[in-house]
């Protein structure tokens, strides 16, 4: 610890970069679900003040604000994700297990509809620029895009391995990462061609990714070495290789406040600062929860949420089991 607090007063020193003290994350508190089952991703809605977490064959709905329960959202099989297309009241969820996409509506949470994809929908994502529901399927290695106006698949759009997250430039570009072959696809999302495959210079089994749109920034979380990599959107080039925990999941980008957060699985999340488009620094690890690997950002109150639970070790098994009753949100804030 003395060794990271003299690495970044020495770059103050030299360089005139920021303090750790810039940033002061913490727990807050701690919202009790309970249940059974698994999860992934986790999604803030601000303007509805509902914080949307994936949790078994359902999504557990909680009031932003105070972290109460108040709806269930229960669609087709191993749901993964959701995106909100605030305009239509509607909801999206990514159904792994059945391969499919559940509509909802916002203020019911009743089921309306289900959509076919391709072969397990995990990420799941809205594109304001086109208007264009997107998801990647983890075994059919590719995307599907959905157009809200008429509920069906309007494209499938292959892109060589297994798909983890998409984002959007807003301009007609959306990139996407592919985790067992380490690298970023650009792809035009209006002609739904592949542009470019990039190569990452350092990271392995790339799973988060964010997008600072102003600075034209990719922001690519490896999941396989503990490396946040910075790339150009329009030229690919691998600008930083930063250090972040182990088994990273999940990355947001704050706009307002220009930082990057990586959740790891290991319990931490690390902390990046965008100081401008060529320096980006580590400000920050704040400890977490164990196996907290998705995260989601309230760009409101600028306050990240992460889902966990609590395990107990099983003999002859890799993975420990989770305590039933035990899944929890964390929310964490300065």
């Amino acid at each position: 610890m003395l060794k990271f607090i003299y690495i970044l007063v020495l770059g103050v020193f030299v360089t005139g970069c920021v303090s750790a003290q810039e940033t002061s994350y913490h727990i807050i508190k701690k919202d009790h679900i309970g249940g059974t089952g698994g999860w992934d991703y986790i999604f803030a809605n601000p303007t509805n003040q509902r914080l949307y977490v994936s949790h078994g064959n359902r999504l557990t709905v909680l009031n932003l604000v105070t972290g109460d329960s108040v709806g269930v959202v229960s669609p087709r099989m191993g749901v993964h994700g959701v995106a909100i297309i605030e305009a239509l009241g509607r909801g999206y969820t990514s159904n792994g297990r059945s391969n499919s996409v559940s509509v909802f509506d916002l203020k019911t949470n009743q089921i309306l509809k289900d959509i076919p994809t391709g072969q397990n929908p995990d990420a799941i994502f809205y594109d304001d620029f086109n208007g264009m529901i997107i998801t990647c399927n983890g075994r059919s290695n590719d995307l599907s895009f959905i157009d809200p106006k008429t509920d069906k698949v309007i494209a499938t759009v292959a892109v060589g391995g297994k798909p983890e997250t998409v984002v959007s430039d807003g301009k007609g570009h959306v990139f996407v990462n592919v985790e067992d072959k380490n690298e970023v696809v650009k792809i035009n999302s209006k002609t739904h061609e592949v542009e470019a495959y990039w190569k990452l210079a350092k990271g392995k089994e790339p799973t988060g990714l964010a997008l600072d749109r102003a600075t034209h920034r990719l922001i690519v979380g490896g999941g396989g070495n503990k490396y946040m990599e910075i790339l150009d959107t329009e030229t690919g080039k691998s600008l930083f290789q930063l250090p972040i925990g182990e088994g990273c999941d999940g990355i947001v980008f704050d706009q307002t406040k220009k930082l990057a957060f990586a959740s790891n699985g290991e319990g931490t999340v690390t902390i990046v600062k965008e100081l401008s488009a060529n320096d980006f620094r580590v400000v920050q690890t704040v400890k977490s929860a164990v196996r907290a690997r998705t995260i989601t950002v309230d760009p409101t109150t600028h306050h990240i949420f992460l889902p966990s639970a609590q395990f107990k070790p099983v003999e002859g098994q890799r993975w420990p089991m989770v305590l039933p009753g035990t899944f929890f949100v964390l929310e964490l804030g300065e």
